[in-house]
Formats: C-alpha cells, structure tokens, sequence
C-alpha cells in the first residue's frame, strides 16, 4: 500500500468514527441512538480489518470508493434529518416568533413592519 492510499484510507476510518459520533437515530430515542452509533463503529472496524491484507490496488481503490459511497449516503440522510428536525422546531414557534425576520432591522433601528410615529 502507497503512502498516500494509507492516508487516504486512515482519513475514510476517522470519517466514519466521526459520523459515529454525530450519529443520531431517527426515532429520537437514546437507547436507538447509542445502538446505531455502536453497529457503526463495529461494522467500520470488521470491514477494514477485513480489508487490511488487501495488496492489489484495484481491490483497495474499490474499497475505497465503497466506503466513500456509505458515507455520502449516510452524511445526505443527516442532512435530511437534520433538515427536517430544524423544519419541526420551526413550526412548533407560535406563529408571531415565525414571522419576525432576525435581520430585519431599519436604518432606524426599528424593526420592519412597525409602525412609524
């Protein structure tokens, strides 16, 4: 293995250790969470050990690009998730929260949509 498909590859394992991490179960439940995040982790560590006699640099690109695969699915669903978490906090605001534009002040320093004296 090259010097730079090692690296390559320890950066693919850190990745996915960081997704771990951040992992958070659709349910919302801990226990789910604390479930995924370990299947993760165990599945990363099987797969690459499994993988770590590989000499033949077809073999290791495949894997590579494999593993490269899974994590944009991965990072794309918590994209969506965390999308659609941010779109329920939203609209759980009374509706007077929702419609106040944070950076919509008037030279005045008075918020638009006030009424001016």
């Amino acid at each position: 293995m090259t010097l730079s498909t090692r690296s390559a590859v320890l950066s693919l394992y850190m990745r996915v250790f960081r997704i771990a991490r951040a992992w958070q179960a659709q349910t919302g439940i801990m226990s789910d969470t604390e479930a995924e995040r370990k299947y993760i982790v165990q599945e990363a560590r099987t797969l690459f050990r499994q993988n770590q006699q590989l000499t033949d640099q077809e073999s290791i690109r495949r894997c590579i690009e494999e593993c490269e695969a899974r994590i944009e699915i991965v990072r794309s669903q918590l994209f969506r998730d965390l999308c659609t978490t941010t779109l329920r906090r939203f609209q759980a605001l009374p509706l007077g929260l929702q419609k106040l534009n944070i950076n919509a002040t008037s030279r005045k320093g008075r918020l638009r949509g006030t009424e001016e004296e």
